[in-house]
């Protein structure tokens, strides 16, 4: 959970300001959380608060913090803005996927985009099986983002997290999103640093965020990694920061304490109820 709100703060100043430099500034000014850490808050709060884990649920919950925690830095894609902000502006829904038109004339749009991973991490977390934490996943997802690369994309950022949390090894990991979901995870960081671009699609940037974690020595390492592969940072760091949290089992404590002087107190009370709440807070520690 944390992870992916430090590497949503060390990812926002390069988002369009793209670096390849591996020693890049990790706190560059201004670096601040964007709408990932936003939504990412939303979800968590959604499982704490709604224990149907309903789509009306998580409507109320995205709306509410999309307008009361108004990101600094970035800003929402142009679907989910219409989706947040002005619903009645959406196209038709065009029934598929999910049966969900909420009474605002909110429905999901198609989307693949990499918001529905990025948001996600909280689903690593809650739950004591894959299966369960694969089928909240995709109500997280679903509610907006209901194209299959949409969903498939948030479902394995959680099934990564809730491996890793669960003690899985990385070759582990690997193999079981690379069948279940298809991702070719057999590039390195390596291949991808000199060649990646820009990508806001699930395909094209939840394996390289899985990458960086997977090539990674320690949290650091992977923040690094993930940042100077280029793209979409702050969100590929997100997923990766999600990720390797749960991994490595610890945050720098230097990284948790930049990040911990921007987020909203929100922010914090609901990291402190996963923690009490889940193994989040007897797992993961900051050192």
């Amino acid at each position: 959970m944390l992870g992916a709100i430090i590497g949503d703060t060390v990812g926002s100043h390069y988002e369009f300001h793209n670096t390849k430099d591996y020693n890049f500034n990790l706190f560059a000014e201004p670096s601040c959380y964007t709408d990932d850490s936003v939504m990412t808050m939303a979800v968590a709060c959604w499982l704490l608060k709604d224990k149907e884990h309903s789509y009306q649920g998580l409507e109320d919950i995205m709306v509410e913090f999309g307008n009361k925690c108004r990101c600094p830095m970035g800003g929402y894609g142009g679907g989910f803005r219409c989706w947040l902000f002005h619903p009645a502006a959406l196209q038709p829904y065009e029934k598929g996927g999910i049966p969900y038109v909420s009474s605002t004339g909110r429905h999901p749009y198609g989307s693949w985009g990499n918001g529905s991973a990025m948001r996600v991490s909280a689903v690593g977390w809650f739950f004591d099986t894959l299966e369960e934490t694969e089928r909240v996943a995709s109500i997280s997802a679903a509610i907006t983002h209901n194209h299959p690369e949409g969903i498939k994309g948030a479902q394995a950022t959680a099934a990564a997290i809730f491996m890793a949390s669960n003690g899985a090894t990385k070759e582990e990991i690997k193999e079981y999103i690379s069948s279940k979901y298809g991702y070719d995870l057999s590039k390195t960081w390596e291949y991808w640093h000199p060649i990646y671009r820009w990508e806001s699609s699930c395909q094209g940037t939840v394996p390289q965020a899985m990458i960086a974690f997977l090539d990674s020595t320690d949290f650091e390492d992977a923040m690094r990694k993930a940042v100077s592969l280029g793209g979409d940072s702050d969100t590929l760091a997100c997923i990766t920061g999600g990720i390797a949290e749960a991994f490595y089992k610890k945050v720098p404590k230097y990284m948790a304490d930049r990040t911990a002087q921007c987020i909203p107190s929100i922010f914090n009370q609901i990291l402190d109820g996963v923690r009490a709440e889940t193994p989040y807070g007897k797992l993961c520690t900051i050192d």
